[in-house]
């Protein structure tokens, strides 16, 4: 599963499975160092993992919609 880190407030990270909108939350201390509002991470063998790739799409395509609005 994929999670983007929604906000992180008190050391507490708000993470939203992308593909149903779900939110949870997680102490950031179970989290990768490096962590930032917008980071990607991947949930693998109850791990998550700083998925840096899927974030740099995912910005990308965050991007090019807003752009889009502009242009209207």
């Amino acid at each position: 599963m994929k999670y983007a880190i929604d906000k992180i407030e008190n050391n507490i990270a708000v993470l939203e499975n992308i593909k149903t909108k779900e939110k949870i939350e997680i102490n950031i201390k179970d989290l990768p160092k490096g962590i930032k509002e917008g980071s990607i991470l991947s949930l693998e063998n109850n791990l998550y993992k700083l998925d840096k790739s899927a974030e740099e799409k995912r910005r990308k395509l965050i991007t090019e919609k807003f752009n889009n609005l502009k242009k209207k």
